[in-house]
């Protein structure tokens, strides 16, 4: 008999159990967490073949906690995706909060590219996902897009990005600048190239 199948005298007296189980549910949402916060640390270190042990072990877990969560690599992966995701999509209104426009385009094109990074290090688990339809490409597009239009809007009121330029273009451009580097180990060229996005997008001086 399993641990989860043993008697327990206390099962007919929910008011006794009720308290117990909120820590335990904040408790596998910290495992949670942990474990995802790992794998993203791991994934973008090495690759999505490091092995699952030792993302377990780097997030103070067993084994067994992490197949709990994720019964599959794919779903580790698809877990790290999604919040690597959500983390960049946020990102934009956090930034637009602290900084001018222009500033913020800089900072979260940074951050971006760190998805990107994390990303290509997941790829082909992620190529399982997105046949399967369980990780779907064009709502990340969007989602992106969306991020991307909400700075230039900021930057448009404040006159200091383009009002003619569509959010989907700028995306088009990420895309070429993450394509063309993707074989480089050279991040300051990355750098230089999304240093000539920022300017492309500065509003055009009269001569």
């Amino acid at each position: 008999m399993s641990p989860d199948q043993e008697p327990n005298p206390a099962a007919d007296r929910p008011d006794r159990l009720a308290p117990a189980a909120r820590p335990l549910r904040a408790h596998a949402r910290r495992n949670r967490e942990n474990l995802v916060a790992a794998a993203r640390a791991a994934f973008t270190a090495a690759d999505d073949t490091v092995p699952l042990e030792g993302i377990a072990r780097e997030a103070g877990v067993g084994i067994g906690t992490l197949y709990r969560h994720f019964p599959t690599r794919e779903a580790l992966v698809e877990a790290v995706y999604s919040a690597e995701l959500d983390d960049v999509t946020n990102a934009a209104a956090a930034l637009l909060d602290e900084l001018p426009p222009e500033r913020a385009l800089r900072a979260w094109l940074r951050r971006y590219a760190a998805f990107v990074a994390t990303k290509r290090a997941m790829l082909n688990t992620l190529h399982s996902g997105w046949a399967s339809g369980r990780v779907a490409t064009a709502a990340t597009r969007e989602r992106i897009t969306a991020a991307i239009g909400s700075i230039l809007a900021a930057g448009v009121r404040a006159g200091s990005l383009r009002a003619d330029v569509a959010p989907d273009d700028v995306t088009a451009m990420l895309l070429g600048v993450f394509l063309s580097t993707a074989a480089d180990d050279e991040p300051e060229r990355t750098d230089r190239l999304l240093a000539l996005v920022v300017d492309a997008l500065r509003p055009q001086r009269s001569s």
